[in-house]
């Protein structure tokens, strides 16, 4: 079994950029496409970002047996990881990169147990959240506070995780995030 880095946060607390900044690192580290019966944002593109799903066909997968894992994110709004995305990443000899919600993160810890190092990151406060989530101009008033609600719950599940990166200055949760990761890893600096 390969190892596997889990990153869950809120919505707008940077994640994804740190996911991203990692994976430019020469880490051995491969991203995890997840799935999802959301509709694209932007220029996200089937198999590049997400395995984009109607939500029947999310269902059908769902009844296959398909996923490692999978959560009703918002109401009828799926989201999972696909089994044989972690079997491509392992068969290439690279460690899996997840970018999940909580839920997911903590799921897929539960199930690879110490083969898996998952990294809570954190907005340095709600208000601060408000404003990225605003400035990403992808989202709603009413989708953003959504997104806040659900961020707040979030954020009490941050103990359950291995570690916690506090996103305040993006710079210097870039340098923590690889750090944390290269010595999960047994990589030097």
């Amino acid at each position: 079994m390969g190892k596997v880095i889990i990153f869950s946060a809120p919505s707008g607390a940077g994640k994804s950029t740190i996911v991203n900044y990692l994976l430019r690192k020469n880490l051995g580290l491969e991203f995890s496409v997840s799935a999802t019966c959301r509709a694209p944002r932007g220029q996200e593109q089937h198999g590049k970002e997400y395995y984009f799903f109607t939500q029947e066909e999310f269902k059908k997968r769902i009844d296959a047996n398909d996923f490692l894992e999978y959560e009703e994110v918002y109401p009828g709004c799926f989201y999972g990881t696909l089994k044989s995305e972690v079997e491509r990443i392992w068969a290439r000899g690279h460690s899996v990169l997840f970018d999940v919600d909580v839920v997911g993160g903590l799921n897929i810890k539960e199930k690879f147990g110490k083969n898996a190092l998952s990294v809570f990151v954190q907005p340095p406060s709600v208000a601060v959240l408000r404003e990225r989530l605003i400035g990403r101009a992808t989202d709603s008033a009413e989708k953003i506070e959504e997104r806040i609600a659900k961020a707040e719950y979030e954020m009490t599940f941050a103990e359950r995780f291995d570690t916690v990166v506090v996103n305040d200055r993006l710079e210097d949760a870039l340098c923590e995030a690889e750090q944390i990761v290269r010595n999960f890893l047994g990589t030097d600096v």
